[in-house]
């Protein structure tokens, strides 16, 4: 017998509503980084941009696949947000590197992102959130199992 609430359903229905809002407060947002996951992507390389990023890595960091990786990279760097260079100890391998459009729009996805977080957690006592992050780990691990 299924529960009357569904864990899965509530997340599909959560991340359709984050993902909703970060496409409508895009258009109104001067920088316009793109939408969905290229405004994390672009924070994520800049906080990360003292060490080398490859696309294992991107990944990895947004669970994600191989396939959508590459898709979400190949738009990137056709918009002049990534350029791809090549690594002294091996020629295959690929770093992921910001250019300087995407530098500029940086702080402008920033001030975004730290606005939705505080949205997010309106109303939650840092036990709360602690418990929530605590849950999304447990429930990733029993989906990666």
């Amino acid at each position: 017998m299924l529960p009357e609430k569904h864990v899965g359903l509530e997340i599909r229905n959560l991340s359709n509503l984050i993902r909703r809002d970060v496409e409508k407060h895009a258009e109104d947002l001067e920088c316009k980084p793109n939408k969905g996951v290229r405004g994390w992507a672009i924070d994520y390389f800049y906080e990360n941009r003292d060490r080398d990023i490859f696309q294992k890595d991107f990944e990895e960091k947004f669970s994600i696949r191989r396939s959508t990786a590459s898709n979400i990279l190949k738009l990137m760097e056709k918009n002049g947000l990534i350029a791809r260079e090549s690594v002294a100890n091996d020629a295959r391998l690929k770093k992921i590197v910001l250019t300087e459009k995407a530098i500029k729009v940086h702080q402008c996805i920033l001030e975004d992102i730290e606005k939705r977080e505080k949205k997010l957690r309106k109303g939650l006592t840092d036990e709360e959130i602690d418990a929530f992050f605590s849950i999304i780990q447990k429930i990733k691990s029993n989906i990666q199992e």
